[in-house]
């Protein structure tokens, strides 16, 4: 008879790399800590960043000011 806690640690890997996209880390890394290829992680976990434009919008746009920022300095 196979236990209830076997489902335990898929549902707590899951939570992570769900908090870690959420969390604004990129495909990539996560993909990397997870032990995982990109191609995998996009099918099985971005649908936790559905509804997150406004926050990678503004993601964007603090990088662009950032950049615009810099580049008078240099």
């Amino acid at each position: 008879m196979a236990s209830p806690l076997a489902a335990i640690p898929y549902d707590l890997r899951h939570a992570c790399v769900s908090f870690w996209l959420r969390s604004g880390v990129s495909l990539a890394e996560t993909a990397r800590r997870a032990g995982q290829s990109v191609a995998v992680l996009q099918r099985y976990y971005t649908k936790v960043l559905d509804g997150e434009e406004a926050k990678m919008n503004a993601l964007i746009e603090r990088g662009l000011a950032e950049h615009e920022g810099g580049a008078g300095g240099s």
